[in-house]
């Protein structure tokens, strides 16, 4: 048997406002933006260079969906993002001027630096160390 996970859906509450910021601050691909309906849209982005899963870009459609927005995991970190080149990365974030909670820092598993998006989901940055 064979599964992958190829897409996590992310509440957003605007789905322009969510392609900029991922595309141009994070630098992430824009893979898809289908319209499904007058105020639905298929929105998929992903890590620049990544084969792995995608963030599905959905739009809060409820006042209950609108109140997880920035908090789908009770404020852990949610999203782990693996870089080749954290100090790329790292400077990118500080360019951007995109909020560090945490970091950088060296673990026994790489360099990581935790950053909150424009919502306030926390991501880490990680560049794992190589093992043999």
């Amino acid at each position: 048997m064979k599964q992958s996970l190829v897409q996590i859906a992310l509440v957003v509450d605007d789905y322009d406002k969510a392609i900029q910021y991922y595309t141009k601050k994070l630098q992430f691909t824009l893979i898809e933006d289908t319209p499904l309906s007058e105020t639905k849209r298929w929105v998929v982005v992903r890590p620049n260079g990544g084969n792995g899963a995608s963030l599905l870009l959905a739009k809060a459609a409820n006042e209950n969906q609108k109140r997880s927005i920035g908090n789908q995991t009770g404020g852990r970190v949610f999203l782990f993002l693996h870089t080749d080149d954290f100090d790329r990365d790292y400077e990118n974030l500080l360019r951007q001027e995109i909020k560090i909670i945490n970091g950088p820092r060296e673990e026994e598993y790489g360099k990581v630096v935790v950053f909150e998006d424009l919502y306030g989901n926390l991501w880490d940055l990680i560049q794992p160390y190589k093992t043999n």
